[in-house]
């Protein structure tokens, strides 16, 4: 079973308008529910793949009863801890007159040091079950870093490999946990080591960097087209795979997270790991809604996943 950590819950919905402007009523021609949470996000992704999958986190309110129903839709196990305030809703508005996009998002959980309490307590006893954790994210109010750097130590005490998503400040502080695989884009490894990450062997070196430091393999997206994977025993560049049509970016990492956890889970090389993330993510863009994909899809792309052997 893998196993994924959402602090910070959040669904996404989708409104495609012919057009927009400020001095009329909007009215949207299609509307589409998707997931959001790099973890949760990911556990949808393995629910269409097949894949045994429980979802932890902190949820509220409306918006978190439907987080609970999307991913229970994709047979994915829910263990959530009810807190105060709403699980994030991400809405989307994509104008299709000039192809532009654009997000409004608001944070709202109230988590107090009783949630967190309870939390763990479930989530030592889940942790019984699991072969992989995956958590990230950003955090909501109430939480700080050292929450992913206790969950981490947790889960890697009893022997359970950890996938790590960034996207919330003082990273490395969470690495001192030593997680055995971050994901991170080109902005977060910066800050990370602490200078711009302009070209290839940039990303290289920090990643290597960080993997000495720290023992923690790094898969970093360098932009739309490429991505660098540093492991420990060899390092590749992977090219974007070509779609038919990108529908749509959101989630996309979810998919990365949920190929990269399959391998750790059936001990396959983390190479085979990388190519189903790939691979998934890209039947993520072919979607409409945020972090959905199908598994033909991902089935059909995954024999175009390219490593190439770096430098």
């Amino acid at each position: 079973m893998i196993l994924t950590v959402t602090p910070n819950s959040a669904i996404d919905w989708a409104l495609f308008i012919p057009h927009f402007n400020w001095e009329g009523p909007l009215h949207a021609d299609k509307a589409i529910w998707g997931m959001a949470g790099k973890p949760s996000s990911a556990a949808w992704v393995l629910g269409e793949l097949g894949v045994d999958t429980i979802a932890m986190g902190f949820a509220a309110g409306t918006s978190g009863e439907k987080m609970i129903e999307l991913l229970e839709q994709k047979n994915v196990e829910t263990d959530f801890i009810w807190v105060s305030g709403e699980t994030r809703l991400n809405v989307h508005v994509f104008d299709r007159e000039n192809g532009r996009q654009t997000l409004i998002a608001v944070d709202t959980l109230e988590i107090t040091n009783a949630h967190i309490e309870r939390f763990m307590k479930r989530f030592i006893k889940k942790l019984k079950q699991a072969k992989v954790l995956i958590t990230g994210g950003s955090l909501p109010a109430g939480l700080t870093p050292d929450f992913f750097r206790e969950i981490i130590t947790t889960a890697k005490e009893k022997g359970v490999p950890v996938v790590l998503n960034s996207g919330f400040p003082h990273f490395s502080n969470v690495l001192l946990a030593s997680p055995d695989l971050i994901n991170l884009n080109r902005a977060h490894l910066s800050s990370v080591v602490g200078y711009e990450i302009i070209s290839v062997e940039d990303a290289y070196q920090a990643a290597r960097a960080i993997l000495e430091k720290y023992g923690t393999q790094v898969l970093v997206t360098l932009d739309n087209e490429r991505s660098l994977a540093v492991l420990k025993e060899s390092a590749y560049r992977i090219p974007a795979l070509k779609v038919e049509q990108i529908k749509n970016t959101y989630g996309a990492e979810g998919g990365i997270l949920a190929g990269i956890a399959y391998a750790l889970a059936n001990q396959f090389p983390i190479e085979d790991g990388i190519r189903l993330g790939a691979a998934a993510s890209s039947a993520v863009t072919m979607t409409s809604a945020a972090a959905d994909c199908r598994k033909d899809d991902v089935e059909r792309l995954l024999s175009k996943v390219e490593l190439i052997p770096y430098p």
